[in-house]
């Protein structure tokens, strides 16, 4: 049995989120998308938290349940604190066994930090290794995980506040993280690189700010779920795939210069600097940059007759996608938000359940005869997706990567 799991979202509680995003939507669209387990998101926000034990039905095993989908208590924080001579910035996801639990962290935490009330991924002035060490002593059952590890400002390899290593980071803490979390801007082949990650579990969630954008990543998990069974799986990767963003798409993949317009890849940098070339200034160092800095080796990777792409050192497969609005607006020549897109898009879950599942599984020809009009195109989307067949400019300094199913016609 496997599951899909996506446990980096956030609430409307959160800065730049949705209004929408409350439980019962969750819910409801996590079916859409094909999610069985999500994360609560934001459990240190003291109105949500509130929510969560109302709305949400404990179900003994650690996880808790509202209209057949499962939820685990867990938040992302910013860690922010000096460290090694600099100010670092680290985002960090935590998880939580109970209600208990949750409320023992909050009690810690809102000693660390401004306000919980703020945002609900708060600032805490912590480095990783002390939030590890105190959530640790309140339950030993909680799992940390570092967030989209690569990002320039907030991963722990990040090129603006982030280590060159995991063990420059956590120290004699080290040995209880057991997962990192790739971010849109990379993938797991390009976290393959690097041999300190070896031994722990790579796995890709949304990070969604809003309904549309859940499941834009998620983790396939082996196993039933259950809060011991997802820590056990994360401890020793029984992952069945990753679904990724295209990385390119992600919004620090390049180096560059947002304002100037300057993006550069790796060679670019290497044969150029790092210095804008328009205003002098140093430009913003991307993920393939820090991938090539910290990366120790290359690994050879190959897709197999199913559109994964895997290795030879025998780590959990991935595959990249486009969501299916997104195929869809293109197929139809319309916007992802108009009514001819949101029609074809509803008649197409109706019909094959979910959007994993269309994107996923569901035969070319029966997708080309759901819909009456414009089905072959969008059918066709699905298929060029499925392999890869996509054309696309890297995002760099903040400005998201332009991915299209088709070229410019």
């Amino acid at each position: 049995m496997t599951y899909a799991a996506d446990l980096h979202i956030h609430s409307s509680y959160a800065r730049a989120t949705s209004r929408e995003l409350n439980f019962e939507n969750l819910s409801h669209w996590a079916k859409i998308k094909g999610i069985d387990l999500l994360a609560t998101g934001d459990f240190t926000h003291p109105t949500w938290f509130a929510e969560t034990g109302k709305k949400l039905k404990d179900t003994g095993d650690g996880l808790f349940e509202l209209d057949g989908v499962k939820f685990v208590l867990g938040t992302e924080l910013n860690c922010n604190a000096p460290q090694g001579g600099r100010s670092r910035r680290i985002h960090m996801l935590a998880f939580a066994p109970s209600l208990e639990t949750v409320g023992r962290i909050n009690q810690a935490l809102s000693r660390k930090s401004n306000s919980l009330e703020s945002d609900g991924r708060p600032t805490i002035h912590m480095t990783p290794r002390e939030l590890v060490s105190t959530l640790l002593d309140i339950d030993e059952r909680c799992i940390i995980i570092p967030a989209h590890v690569w990002t320039p400002w907030f991963g722990v390899y990040g090129s603006k506040s982030g280590f060159d290593s995991l063990e420059e980071c956590f120290g004699d803490t080290l040995e209880h993280i057991t997962a990192i979390e790739t971010g849109l801007s990379s993938d797991p082949a390009m976290c393959w690189q690097v041999p300190e990650l070896d031994n722990l579990s790579i796995v890709s969630f949304s990070d969604a700010h809003s309904l549309p954008k859940l499941a834009r990543e998620l983790t396939v998990m082996n196993g039933e779920p259950s809060y011991d069974g997802l820590a056990h799986a994360l401890k020793i990767q029984d992952i069945s795939y990753t679904v990724e963003f295209f990385p390119e798409e992600g919004k620090y993949h390049y180096s560059g210069h947002r304002k100037c317009g300057v993006s550069y890849s790796p060679n670019d940098v290497s044969e150029y600097g790092r210095t804008c070339p328009v205003c002098a200034r140093r430009m913003t160092l991307g993920v393939m940059q820090r991938v090539a800095e910290i990366g120790a080796r290359d690994v050879a990777t190959y897709r197999d007759e199913d559109g994964l792409t895997r290795s030879d050192n025998g780590r959990p497969p991935f595959r990249s996608l486009i969501s299916l609005q997104q195929i869809v607006a293109e197929a139809l020549g319309f916007g992802v938000n108009t009514k001819r897109v949101r029609t074809a898009h509803t008649r197409l879950i109706e019909t094959f359940d979910s959007e994993l599942e269309i994107l996923l599984n569901v035969p070319v020809g029966d997708i080309a005869g759901a819909l009456a009009e414009n089905g072959q195109r969008i059918a066709e989307g699905v298929s060029k997706v499925r392999a890869g067949d996509i054309y696309f400019e890297p995002g760099f300094d903040g400005q998201f990567g332009k991915v299209q199913v088709w070229s410019d016609e």
